[in-house]
């Protein structure tokens, strides 16, 4: 099995300890996203796998096979670099095939394996250019055509479309989930940019300060956030999350009841947590001119052009919440109401910051 997994892993340097405690399963054949804000561990995690970094406490298995000890030559492994990392005296056919002339693979071997990363990324024609005479685009390319070539079992990307501007990154993510349909390898991506995790992850793991946070699809970890900092830090903008208290059947929110359904009382009761926060997506959040069944009312503080939508912030005497609308008659000072969907909301314990789960009836 071609799994990668992290037993009870530390990683320090000098006192300051980066990754804590982490365990984790990488899945044999899986695209698996390290997502995190910036000095969250998930580059430090990476290069634990690649062997540039050693493990200062616990396991780390790869195949089955414990590494802590094994130099980062005898792991298998492909990486991309942020920066590229090419030869700059090298073309980039020399680039792409350094690796594989050094390991000794036969010439036609080298040959092929060329002719099919060039054609997969599109760079025919760039063959005897040097690194200095490309665009970034291009440069990324070629790491990734250099990575490819070895055909490794595992396949690691460091913040590899980071450099990129916003059309590059669409396409070279295709580009990314095609090889990786090809040859099935481990993929392990490290980013902090969540459309890249939603788009190319099976699962992502997502980390901040050295913990591991929540591990899961990129479908429940957007709508089944596992705590408040998983809530917050997928989606933009982020979820509203405010304290609450729960009287008869219903969270107060500014003074004014959010009445919850039978389900979520039950769930709320199961839980037995007494100090609450709530939370909903902005794009979850119904906003409205008029008075409405078990909405509450606000006032609109600013209204912010997000293109397609306008993100209305509204102040709920005291506690401000932003709604997504496709309109854009809202105006400073206005009374409005807004009403949760009740199937996305969240509630989180206060203390632990976790979720105290969601009813069974939402499926």
């Amino acid at each position: 099995m071609k799994e990668i997994r992290f037993e009870n892993v530390w990683k320090s340097y000098g006192k300051t300890e980066v990754v804590k405690g982490l365990n984790l399963t990488i899945k044999e054949g899986e695209r698996l996203i390290l997502l995190g804000p910036s000095g969250c561990g998930k580059s430090t995690t990476l290069r634990m796998i690649a062997g540039l970094e050693d493990v200062t406490s616990g396991d780390l298995y790869m195949s089955g096979r414990k590494v802590n000890d094994v130099p980062s030559g005898q792991r298998d492994v492909a990486m991309v670099f942020q920066n590229y990392a090419l030869y700059p005296h090298m073309n980039v056919v020399d680039n792409i095939t350094y690796g594989l002339r050094v390991q000794k693979v036969p010439k036609e071997e080298i040959a092929a394996r060329l002719e099919a990363a060039l054609e997969m990324l599109k760079l025919k024609g760039y063959e005897n250019r040097l690194p200095k005479d490309l665009s970034g685009g291009q440069r990324q390319r070629v790491a990734l055509a250099r990575a490819v070539v070895k055909k490794a079992d595992y396949f690691l990307l460091d913040e590899p479309l980071s450099n990129l501007d916003a059309q590059l990154r669409v396409s070279a993510r295709k580009e990314l989930v095609k090889i990786h349909e090809l040859y099935r390898q481990t993929i392990v991506y490290v980013t902090h940019d969540q459309i890249e995790a939603m788009t190319v992850g099976d699962r992502i793991a997502l980390m901040n300060e050295g913990k591991l946070q929540m591990l899961d699809t990129p479908e429940n970890v957007y709508h089944r956030p596992a705590n408040i900092f998983t809530a917050k830090f997928i989606g933009s903008p982020p979820t509203n999350v405010v304290d609450v208290d729960f009287e008869e059947g219903a969270v107060m929110i500014g003074r004014q009841p959010f009445h919850l359904s039978p389900a979520w009382i039950k769930q709320l009761e199961q839980s037995g947590a007494d100090r609450l926060a709530f939370g909903i997506r902005p794009e979850h959040l119904e906003i409205y001119h008029t008075p409405e069944e078990n909405a509450l009312q606000g006032t609109v503080k600013y209204v912010e052009n997000q293109g397609s939508s306008y993100g209305v912030y509204v102040d709920l005497h005291g506690h401000e919440m932003i709604a997504l609308s496709e309109e854009k008659h809202w105006a400073e000072g206005e009374m409005v109401y807004v009403r949760p969907a009740m199937s996305h909301i969240h509630l989180f314990d206060r203390e632990t910051t976790n979720s105290i789960g969601y009813p069974k009836e939402l499926g």
